[in-house]
């Protein structure tokens, strides 16, 4: 076989590994939101069957956003002694393992512990993956990021829009719990996928930190920066994801409009990402697309308070495309920061994870709001000033700034 023949087989089986990358990626992105998507709209079912009280029931939002931030801030000791591709299996094996428990262990305790429980395997995969794409995908990071951003509204607009339906077929249980199988079909293309050595390579943090010691990001106050634009926006998007379809129940809508309503929202956020992954690339100044984004947001959470029945329709959409860009769009500001993929890595566990933690808090503010106010309107107002100081703190993102160490 001559060397053109060589070169040329060896192209093709690694355009066909980077491929069968991308859809593991995709995969595992479907799975991240699902076992949180899936409550909004049954959530007055479960109220009714526990017994919870609207604080108590936020906490399956707010334990796993939670956990996502706790997780990412103690990824690097877990990628070191785990790497990425055990690190992300055992992410998907935990997602799907929560989801399955809910079936037997449908009470309180079992709800909040499979919360728990979710939330550390989302944060595994959420904290892992960027890494394997920035490193597999140098020259296409933020379409793949796109692909993944997308992946992971894609699974919440299926959850919201199915879980009524399945709740009234098979119980709501059942419908919590049905969402282990594709997790568990998600780690095994995950396995097959990571054989390739693009998934991952050796640790070198520590020869790194030897011959060019880094600052501690908690050090600079570009990356404190960051964590407050990716808590604010992520906020946005639990708070509507928790407390979207009880709002409209408590309106007087159907439980399965409340829920295609979230569904809609999430298959605008869906739009939205595939919009970020085709155009990011002609925006090397990122503030532009994401004050857009911020604009759209502020726009629906307006409505959502003078005109919540009447265009909920057009609403939710301008909603799900403002707040369904930010997410993608802060995760690229965060990583645009550094060019070494591990070390932009460590930035992103940062960054996500004391987001996450600030996100935490929304849905179960807002719970509290409803227990004592039984009205969310209040909620949705101090999000629009949240999304306003976010806006704000992007400014300061210029092109052109030193990248962090």
């Amino acid at each position: 076989m001559s060397n053109t023949s060589v070169a040329a087989l060896a192209e093709t089986r690694a355009r066909g590994a980077g491929l069968l990358l991308i859809v593991a990626i995709f995969a595992l992105a479907l799975n991240l939101r699902p076992a949180m998507a899936a409550v909004g709209p049954l959530l007055d079912l479960i109220e009714t069957a526990t017994g919870m009280d609207s604080a108590t029931a936020s906490l399956l939002t707010t334990l796993p956003v939670a956990m996502i931030g706790i997780g990412a801030l103690s990824i690097r000791p877990l990628r070191r002694r785990l790497g990425e591709r055990k690190g992300i299996l055992l992410g998907a094996l935990l997602i799907g393992g929560a989801c399955l428990a809910r079936l037997f262990f449908s009470g309180t305790t079992g709800l909040i512990a499979s919360a728990v429980v979710v939330g550390v395997g989302v944060a595994l995969i959420q904290a892992l993956a960027p890494v394997v794409i920035k490193r597999a995908f140098p020259t296409r990071f933020g379409t793949v990021m796109g692909v993944y951003t997308t992946g992971i509204m894609g699974g919440a607009a299926v959850a919201a829009a199915t879980a009524a339906g399945l709740a009234e077929a098979v119980g709501w249980a059942w419908t919590l719990a049905l969402w282990c199988a594709p997790a568990f079909v998600a780690a095994v293309v995950w396995l097959i996928a990571a054989r390739d050595p693009a998934a991952e390579e050796p640790d070198r943090t520590a020869v790194a930190e030897a011959t060019h010691p880094e600052i501690p990001f908690w050090k600079q106050g570009r990356a404190w920066s960051l964590i407050l634009i990716m808590g604010l926006g992520t906020s946005a998007y639990t708070l509507v994801l928790a407390w979207l379809p009880p709002f409209y129940v408590d309106l007087g809508q159907a439980r399965a409009t409340a829920g295609y309503l979230l569904s809609g929202m999430t298959g605008a956020e869906v739009a939205a990402g595939v919009i970020v992954s085709l155009a990011i690339s002609r925006f090397p100044d990122r503030r532009g697309p994401i004050l857009t984004a911020l604009v759209l947001a502020l726009v629906g959470l307006a409505g959502l308070v003078v005109a919540p029945v009447s265009l909920a329709v057009p609403v939710v959409v301008v909603m799900g495309l403002g707040i369904g860009a930010i997410f993608p769009l802060t995760l690229i500001l965060a990583m645009d920061q550094i060019d070494d993929p591990s070390r932009s890595g460590d930035l992103l566990a940062f960054v996500q994870g004391g987001g996450y933690i600030i996100a935490s808090l929304s849905p179960l503010a807002a719970g509290l709001l409803r227990d004592h106010m039984a009205d969310l309107t209040q909620a949705w107002v101090l999000m629009g000033v949240g999304v306003v100081v976010l806006g704000v703190m992007t400014l300061q993102f210029r092109p052109g700034l030193p990248k962090l160490s």
